[in-house]
């Protein structure tokens, strides 16, 4: 997203009229390119892939700048009714996060023609902040990798325990079904394991923070 919003920075400067500068865009991502080329949302430089959703944005957007229609107005309207379309669930905070810096783009449309400031300015300081929020996420993903990767591996330390003891000819599992105290230290490693794992999962989710 922060490179398509710099390139229609780029193409407002470049002296690209409303109209013209989604038809730029859709010849980029949207249009079927001749055979040989990239099709379907890839540009013909090899760079990024946009979602349908994006890409129905940029089909809205485009279709209200010739005739003459708000812009801001019709990609509010196509990521709302997008959004709306999209069932409840992992596939829906999906389609916030994606059609979140849709609808930021078209109130940078409305301020500048609110304003007066040239829109060109206005997204290119939109894009900056777009890639800083990319670095600060890329950042706190790697940053939590550590943390996820020990919760799994101390999810699956007793079952180790278990196959070494195995190994060893102990025979783990038949003094944890078979004597009474077993079967208490099995369950309470059952039920301490589980809280674990739950309460790890938690703590990544809140250092993770809210999905944009």
């Amino acid at each position: 997203m922060a490179v398509l919003v710099q390139q229609l920075a780029a193409l407002l400067k470049g002296g690209r009229s409303a109209s013209r500068l989604w038809d730029e865009l859709w010849l980029l991502y949207g249009e079927e390119a001749p055979p040989g080329q990239p099709r379907h949302g890839e540009t013909r430089h090899g760079g990024a892939v946009l979602a349908p959703a994006s890409l129905a944005a940029v089909a809205a957007a485009r279709a209200a700048a010739r005739c003459g229609a708000p812009v801001s107005e019709a990609i509010r309207s196509a990521a709302v009714g997008r959004l709306a379309g999209t069932c409840r669930g992992s596939g829906r905070g999906a389609a916030a996060r994606e059609l979140g810096p849709w609808i930021d783009l078209a109130a940078c449309f409305d301020v500048a023609e609110a304003s007066g400031c040239p829109l060109a300015d206005v997204l290119t300081r939109f894009a900056a902040q777009l890639e800083a929020e990319d670095d600060a996420e890329a950042a706190r993903q790697s940053a939590l990798a550590g943390p996820r990767a020990t919760v799994r591996l101390l999810s699956w330390l007793p079952v180790l325990g278990l196959v070494l003891g195995t190994l060893l000819g102990v025979d783990p599992v038949m003094i944890l079904l078979q004597e009474p105290a077993g079967l208490l230290a099995f369950a309470t490693g059952v039920v301490l394991t589980a809280a674990g794992r739950i309460w790890s999962a938690k703590l990544v989710r809140s250092a993770a923070g809210p999905a944009r």
